[in-house]
């Protein structure tokens, strides 16, 4: 009976043992590490490895189509061909600061010190339980079950909790009165985690070894260091310059805060949370955007009562005073701290002398004017007036100290002429006042979900383009709008859609310019930048569109560069994130409770969710350490010459965006079978409307395969596939993962019988490589895919079988349009026919849509198309490169 070889359980089916070897983690554990320790005796044997080459997929074509029968991981795609690609130079030169981030002895983590206890009580990995079944049960209980279910069942510690959650009452004594003529009052709940503790439990978290950073440097993409390039919190200014108020060999750990407050309840207002939530700029911003490892924790619930004892003209600034002074008791802790340091262990197991310092906070427009003490009509961060923000001046910037002394002159009674200019409320103690090293206005980082998606595209430049357009044209356009794979094709139009997400109005502006190109003025195309906007911006007072554009939003993109310049790139702090945070940390929470005295059951079930994780990171740090080689165990050794070889290896340990110096592979993957095998040429030809498709077939014949004598014709038949997904390098710019493209070729599916739905024709557009592939717009052609196959084998003398596509040209691509930014392309005949030709797949880089008259047949009806550079932000790099 077939059984699994690491815990010899019998299985009654060799897919049963795959299952069980996927499932249990000690088996799949030791069946990688297995893995891992057999491609290590292969790369030894081969001369023409690359250990350090990054690929998307490890495997040749030959081993991918005879997997092993042993492996429960087997791949369920061919993998076509595999190409050398010449790798674009994104290298870039670090200056690093000097003194920073020394470390001061050895240390461990509380990850290692609880393996440690374990090890000395003699307990195996899944203690205190019996074995990973049982871990499992408990794990799947705590996550699904009601409060008073779990409690009855984990009576036992699961792993040291993290910081204890604490509540601090406190009495708001509100100017309204009862029947009796007594004050009325409030008593709210504040319930808080220490946030010091938070921070050292993210810097010390050993899953985050590979991924923290512990001293700022510089980046250029030149020797000389003429061009900086800022990209993660690390390499920009703010950090920098902190570095240098601190003594030599301070780390500083930026704390990035986010608070937001949520509605609980769906379809009633009534029963609302207010998360405050925590992260460090030292975590790489691509590991804190994982939802998974939980990079942001939360350290707080705010009071979020309606205060009904107050009355409505005193009630809005009651709530702002209220926010303060409990986010007062909520970062105490981080006075001290940000003055003197704390000694922590951090994930790479050295103590460090941390500074946890507030960098950026994370907030909505309203909560921004809320931590500001300044009034929603003016701006949180400089001090333009109300009815100037539609003007692009450059302002001074509000000041800490100068804020602070004009709210106390107004709390002992003066009345200084810059409270009301500056638009600021009566907020006398804010919480921002005693934190050392923070100036809280240049904190605020750019929302982009709020400000730009919803707010300044969605609520004022689409209304802007309907009323210019009408809504029935623009409906029209986004109906005929080509279909393009993973991006949503508005079938209905937009204006009648109520309710809108982030997702959407992404969906939206990578087709709005394109769509519009021709359809507006030129002067409304203005999307190069914020300058050109307020340089055209009356063509929408001419078209009596708007009247004014004193308009918060809009104004607050003018603070943009400034923060990038400090903080880094938009994309390490957007307010994505703690809206989905607030499922977990909010709702979910919410939902486990009775619905009464809901924040004390709240925190409990979160207790309970955190020691699970914790319980599961343990064993995964517990596996990694394991399995790293380069780990140092030698924890009882403090020489001077090991302290001063991990402090070099601490402060470089920066992680570098510069590309590999060997080549990058792409790789074509295809189904494992055809979706339509042996289909007829003639076939091909109807359905797929394909005329030329015999005499592009003999041309590629002739041209690849010389030794074939045996000429194509309508009766042979060929292997057609569906799509092919091309998976390239990761761009540096964009992203650390591969994209895929997806390039489908499909004909017309009739409606069948009943209700069995028909399918309109998919045939992509892509960029199709001319000689060495580079990411340069230049070097692409575009075309229409229209045919996927195979040859069969008559045809391959001497050759090996490689998937071949016949596409349909397209001009080349013209100069870019000097409104819209986009390059034009028009279809290309010979001889009044298409311009057509059978290339090699691996010459597809990837797909681009243009806007058309209908979404079936754009292509076809149409003459001339933009190439759409905005779809997505690989292909938007690949454009910018080449201007």
């Amino acid at each position: 009976m077939p059984h699994c070889g690491f815990c010899a359980k019998e299985m009654p089916t060799l897919g049963g043992v795959k299952k069980h070897i996927t499932g249990r983690p000690d088996c799949r554990r030791q069946w990688e590490l297995l893995v891992e320790k057999q491609n290590d005796n292969q790369a030894d044997t081969n001369t023409n490895s690359h250990a350090d080459l990054y690929s998307p997929h490890r495997c040749s074509r030959s081993e991918s189509s005879n997997p092993n029968a042993e492996n429960p991981a087997a791949p369920k795609h061919q993998w076509v061909t595999i190409e050398e690609v010449e790798d674009e130079d994104h290298t870039q030169y670090f200056e690093q600061c000097a003194g920073a981030g020394q470390t001061l002895r050895k240390g461990q983590t509380g990850f290692e010190r609880f393996q440690q206890y374990k090890e000395g009580m003699g307990e195996d990995q899944w203690a205190p339980f019996y074995d990973g079944e049982e871990w499992g049960l408990a794990e799947w209980l705590v996550k699904s079950l009601g409060q008073t279910q779990t409690d009855d069942f984990l009576k036992l510690p699961i792993l040291p909790h993290r910081a204890a959650w604490s509540c601090k009452k406190a009495k708001v004594q509100g100017n309204k009165t009862d029947e009796k003529g007594q004050m009325l009052h409030e008593d709210v709940e504040l319930w808080v985690h220490d946030p010091v503790e938070c921070v050292k439990e993210l810097i010390g978290n050993p899953l985050f070894r590979d991924h923290m950073v512990y001293a700022p440097a510089r980046a250029y993409k030149d020797p000389a260091g003429l061009h900086q390039v800022i990209d993660d919190m690390w390499t920009a200014d703010w950090w920098c310059d902190k570095q240098k108020l601190l003594l030599k060999g301070a780390t500083i750990a930026p704390i990035i805060l986010a608070s937001d407050k949520t509605c609980l309840l769906q379809f009633r207002g009534d029963k609302s949370a207010w998360p405050v939530y925590l992260t460090i700029g030292n975590i790489v911003k691509e590991k804190r955007r994982q939802m998974s490892v939980r990079a942001t924790v939360l350290i707080g619930y705010l009071p979020a009562g309606k205060l009904d004892c107050f009355t409505s003209d005193v009630c809005s600034l009651a709530g702002y005073r209220l926010f303060h002074h409990c986010m007062s008791l909520l970062l105490q802790p981080l006075v001290a701290a940000g003055q003197n340091g704390v000694e922590m262990v951090c994930a790479n197991s050295l103590v460090h002398q941390v500074y946890p310092i507030l960098a950026a906070y994370v907030a909505n427009f309203p909560e921004q004017c809320l931590v500001a003490c300044c009034k929603e009509n003016q701006c949180p961060k400089c001090l333009v007036a109300a009815d100037e923000q539609g003007d692009p001046l450059n302002l001074l910037m509000r000041d800490p100290e100068v804020t602070k002394e004009i709210l106390e002159k107004r709390k002992n009674g003066q009345h200084p002429i810059q409270f009301d200019d500056n638009g600021l409320c009566a907020v006398y103690n804010p919480f921002w006042t005693n934190l050392p090293h923070a100036n809280i206005f240049l904190a605020f980082t750019p929302d982009l979900l709020h400000q730009v998606h919803k707010g300044v595209f969605k609520d004022h430049l689409v209304q802007w383009c309907l009323e210019i357009v009408s809504e029935d044209e623009v409906d029209a356009h986004f109906k005929t709008m080509p279909d393009y794979p993973g991006l949503r094709h508005f079938k209905k139009g937009i204006s009648t859609v109520r309710q809108w997400t982030g997702t959407e109005h992404k969906e939206m502006q990578h087709v709005f310019v394109g769509l519009l190109a021709g359809a507006v003025p030129s002067r409304v195309l203005v999307v190069s930048a914020l300058a050109v906007f307020h340089a055209n911006k009356d063509i929408l007072q001419e078209l009596e569109v708007h009247k004014h554009f004193n308009i918060p939003k809009i104004h607050q993109m003018s603070h943009f560069i400034k923060s990038i310049t400090l903080f880094g790139s938009t994309d390490g702090f957007n307010s994505e994130l703690p809206e989905r945070l607030h499922i977990d940390f909010a709702k979910d929470a919410y939902r486990a409770s009775n619905k009464r005295d809901y924040e004390e059951q709240m925190a409990l079930w979160l207790q309970h969710q955190e020691a699970v994780f914790l319980h599961r990171q343990s064993q995964s740090a517990t596996a990694s350490s394991h399995t790293d080689p380069n780990r140092r165990d030698d924890l009882e050794s403090d020489s001077d010459a090991e302290i001063e070889e991990l402090q070099s290896e601490s402060r470089s340990a920066a992680p570098t965006n510069s590309s590999p110096t060997l080549p990058i592979d792409v790789v074509c993957v295809l189904a494992k079978t055809p979706a339509h095998p042996w289909q007829s040429v003639q076939h091909l030809i109807t359905a797929h409307g394909t005329t030329m498709f015999l005499p592009a077939l003999k041309s590629f014949l002739h041209e690849h395969m010389p030794r074939n004598n045996i000429a194509p014709g309508p009766h042979d038949h060929l292997d057609v596939y569906r799509q092919v997904v091309i998976v390239t390098p990761p761009d540096p710019r964009v992203s650390d993962s591969p994209k895929q493209w997806h390039i489908r070729a499909t004909p017309e599916v009739q409606p069948g019988p009943g209700r069995k739905p028909g399918s309109p024709a998919r045939f992509d557009m892509a960029l199709i490589s001319d000689g060495v592939r580079t990411l340069n717009l230049q070097t692409f052609k575009v075309a229409q895919v229209c045919i996927i196959f195979t040859l069969p084998r008559q045809f391959q003398v001497g050759t090996s079988s490689q998937a071949l596509a016949y596409i349909e040209w397209f001009t080349p691509l013209q100069e870019p349009d000097p409104s819209s930014g986009l390059r034009q392309v028009s279809c290309s005949t010979r001889q009044l026919h298409w311009n057509a030709a059978v290339i090699y797949i691996d010459e597809i880089m990837g797909p681009s849509v243009d806007p058309g008259w209908t979404s079936a047949n754009a292509y076809e009806m149409a003459n001339d198309f933009y190439l759409n550079t905005f779809i997505d932000l690989e292909t938007f790099c690949i454009s910018a490169g080449c201007e």
